[in-house]
């Protein structure tokens, strides 16, 4: 067994690097998206009309999972049997930017979403207001995906 991982533990930290990329930031986005799209669900039973504008709010916490698959699939494509320990290490260390910020900021996001719909219930002429706030966090799941995204690149082949 010590061998095998001697010889494959770099392609093997490699695919965890791609695993922490791609399910914590989908774990987050899930999150925020879910309970944005309750809130929006209690609002469009009562207004139908609001539907667009409740889904530009319920929208924005999935963005972080698209960010995660992204680095995800940039990280598999480099992936190779014969690759170091080391690389596979540093793979896996370029992931969790946007993996652990994707689930942070994901579920934290949904929350922020949530109270802009309450806006967007209550008066819709401030929806602006709730997407704004919204976005504000998105600008730390951006940011992590500019870390993971130069981390990665670093990496020598």
């Amino acid at each position: 067994m010590g061998e095998f991982f001697v010889n494959y533990g770099g392609i093997i930290l490699g695919a965890f690097g791609v695993a922490v990329a791609a399910l914590f930031a989908g774990i987050g986005s899930a999150l925020g998206v879910g309970a944005a799209g309750e809130a929006a669900a209690g609002v469009v039973i009562e207004e139908p009309e609001k539907f667009g504008k409740s889904l530009v709010l319920q929208l924005l916490p999935g963005t972080q999972g698209l960010y995660g698959f992204v680095i995800g699939i940039l990280i598999l494509f480099r992936l190779d049997p014969s690759m170091s320990f080391s690389q596979g290490l540093l793979y896996l260390a370029a992931a969790c930017p946007i993996g652990f910020v994707g689930l942070v900021s994901g579920k934290a996001q949904g929350k922020v979403a949530v109270a802009g719909i309450n806006i967007l219930a209550k008066n819709e002429s401030q929806q602006v207001k709730g997407i704004i706030y919204a976005v504000m966090v998105e600008m730390y799941a951006i940011l992590a995906f500019a870390i993971s995204f130069l981390m990665m690149n670093n990496i020598v082949a």
